[in-house]
């Protein structure tokens, strides 16, 4: 009897010294540094990263290896970023449906060491599915968790992102871009996840230089998608540009009653990548403040006319405003991976400024 009361209680030690093991490799406290000095540029952008609150989030880099914030990268990709408390786990999934956040970036943010947490408990899941990420030795890279961010090591970054990652020790910038293609015999490339070219605005595509839809389309692209036939439009730009290597060009017309438009239209594929109007020689004096203002409701109803599909809950930013004698509702739309900011008159219900782009340009 003391024999088995004996073993019984050395597997009880050995299960309690087991589970308080698996306890103590659930987290590790670690030191890292905050490098403000390095630059992180995503094809061809050199891009700041914020928290949800607003707050610049600093580039990690802990043994040798740069971390950077997973909810900002959700950002960029257009995916929503959620927090499971009680399972711990990240997730990046759906079109993203809130604005990004705007912060302000800290010119005098000094390398910095910083107590962190390497959290190997965490889980981070991507479209529905468990993600293990490897360093450049094949080992096991978690996540990160310092000031309520959770990081992940640069190699993941890439991986989650589809692109090639760089260093340039010299200038200490980190680039992520491109994506090799398994095909490399083909007439137009698209970018990884975009899929067969759609012609909408969203799909950016990717430049091939032999395929080109010259000036004129480009021109009747800009002017069939903003209503205007050919005789009542004064053209005062056609260029050509580059942009990330995509060939681009830039459509800017008026009209007689001096509302002007702006397009960039992408030069392989004729999607349309962003686009402006503004009521520029908008007379004050054509729209009476003597009247009745229109609701609040009624301007939102009249901004959501232009996206297909959009309701209230991606308007944001909504609020009243004065600009040249003007009483004006200003806001911004999120909706399918676009932004859209409008300006309406608040007594004519004339929209007198609209833009539209792509949140990945």
């Amino acid at each position: 009897m003391k024999r088995k009361l004996c073993v019984l209680l050395t597997l009880c030690m050995v299960a309690g010294l087991f589970s308080a093991s698996v306890f103590a490799a659930s987290k590790e406290n670690i030191t890292a540094e905050l490098r403000p000095d390095f630059t992180i540029i995503i094809d061809g952008k050199d891009r700041t990263f914020y928290s949800a609150d607003g707050q610049e989030a600093q580039p990690l880099v802990y043994n040798g290896t740069t971390y950077l914030p997973v909810r900002a990268i959700g950002e960029m990709m257009g995916k929503n970023v959620n927090w499971d408390q009680q399972s711990l786990t990240v997730t990046l999934a759906g079109s993203r449906v809130t604005a990004p956040v705007a912060g302000t970036p800290d010119p005098d943010a000094d390398i910095t060491k910083i107590s962190a947490e390497m959290r190997p408990d965490f889980t981070i899941v991507i479209d529905q599915s468990v993600k293990n990420f490897k360093d450049a030795n094949n080992e096991p890279a978690y996540p990160i968790l310092y000031g309520g961010t959770t990081y992940l090591p640069l190699r993941a970054i890439g991986e989650i992102m589809g692109k090639d990652v760089g260093w340039d020790h010299t200038t200490k910038t980190v680039t992520l871009s491109g994506g090799q293609s398994l095909v490399t015999d083909a007439d137009t490339f698209y970018p990884s996840g975009t899929g067969q070219n759609t012609g909408n605005s969203q799909n950016t595509g990717s430049v091939n230089n032999t395929t080109d839809i010259g000036v004129e389309k480009a021109k009747e692209i800009a002017l069939n998608h903003a209503g205007v036939s050919a005789s009542q439009a004064t053209f005062i730009k056609t260029d050509i540009d580059y942009e990330n290597g995509v060939r681009v060009y830039e459509v800017e017309f008026f009209t007689a009653n001096g509302q002007e438009y702006d397009y960039e239209i992408n030069g392989a594929t004729g999607s349309i990548i962003s686009y402006d109007y503004d009521a520029e020689y908008y007379n004050p004096n054509t729209g009476s403040t003597n009247g009745t203002m229109i609701s609040e409701a009624k301007a939102k109803e009249i901004a959501l006319s232009r996206v297909s599909g959009a309701t209230t809950a991606n308007i944001y930013q909504f609020h009243l405003d004065y600009d040249d004698g003007r009483v004006l509702y200003e806001g911004e739309i999120f909706y399918n991976q676009m932004q859209y900011e409008f300006e309406i008159d608040a007594y004519t219900g004339n929209i007198v400024d609209w833009d539209a782009e792509s949140i990945y340009s």
